[in-house]
């Protein structure tokens, strides 16, 4: 592809069901919206993230990704998981998050672009402290968790959308997306 942009169909769909679902899950933990919880956010974490984004997963393995295969594939199973399980306590919710960050921790400590690197890496900040905030009944942290969805959930869009619009993706090799190389 032009720009530098190497995301497929498959990457590009995953990258759109979890930055969807990143954001609906964020945006309910912060209250920035009256009325909307992250209990709004269980279907889309159920069939968005759960299903699409663990079908995406299925097909990035059979086309040979396995990077992102076990990306969305890890991650949808996880999301179908958080969306139909009742947590039951605050300390089994944070002991998901923890666990669950370990998984975001491994994908961004396994390389890749900058941008998939960028969503891993804000929410496993995100995941560490809602189960800090679950472990210690802290509303406010679970807040500012959010927060750190919400920015995850807006990087993993802005990849699959700079893929879709052919802009450039990595920081640093082009200028403007005018095919201008950036020295340095």
């Amino acid at each position: 592809m032009d720009n530098d942009v190497s995301a497929g169909a498959t990457t590009i769909v995953g990258r759109l069901a979890l930055g969807i679902t990143l954001l609906a899950f964020g945006l309910g933990r912060t209250d920035v919206i009256d009325g909307v919880s992250a209990a709004d956010a269980v279907s889309i974490a159920q069939y968005v993230g759960g299903i699409a984004l663990f079908v995406a997963g299925l097909m990035a393995f059979r086309d040979r990704d396995t990077a992102n295969g076990t990306a969305f594939a890890a991650l949808g199973a996880l999301w179908f998981t958080w969306a139909v399980s009742d947590a039951g306590s605050a300390n089994a919710a944070g002991l998901f998050f923890l666990l669950f960050a370990l998984v975001a921790l491994s994908l961004t400590l396994a390389g890749g672009d900058q941008l998939g690197q960028g969503t891993y890496g804000l929410f496993f900040v995100s995941l560490v402290l809602m189960a800090i905030a679950a472990f210690a009944d802290n509303d406010g942290l679970a807040k500012v968790g959010g927060w750190f969805a919400v920015a995850a959930g807006a990087v993993a869009w802005y990849a699959a959308t700079a893929a879709l619009a052919h802009w450039p993706t990595s920081l640093r090799g082009r200028a403007a997306g005018r095919g201008v190389t950036a020295t340095g």
